[in-house]
């Protein structure tokens, strides 16, 4: 092969996965929010089980609340809660 076909070859390779990536980033995400009550901004409406407080959280890519604390039981348990779809709404 020569070498302008081995570069074209990569970078269309390349480019296919960072846009795969990015629509499973986003799929995942749209997924978890749809699952879930929102409020008129778009922010998913949960329990929050280390402050037992209501909030409206923004999610991230990875569908992670904002107020989450990697590390914390109760912010753990959360993270899984909402991945599962069960999380306590309002």
């Amino acid at each position: 092969m020569d070498d302008r076909l081995k570069r074209f070859v990569r970078t269309t390779f390349r480019s296919a996965g960072r846009r795969y990536g990015e629509a499973r980033r986003a799929y995942r995400a749209g997924r978890i929010a749809s699952d879930l009550p929102t409020d008129e901004s778009g922010r998913v409406r949960i329990v929050c089980r280390r402050e037992a407080d209501r909030r409206a959280v923004a999610l991230d890519e990875e569908g992670r609340p904002d107020c989450f604390d990697a590390g914390h039981p109760d912010c753990e348990g959360c993270l899984e809660d909402i991945r599962e779809g069960v999380v306590e709404t309002w």
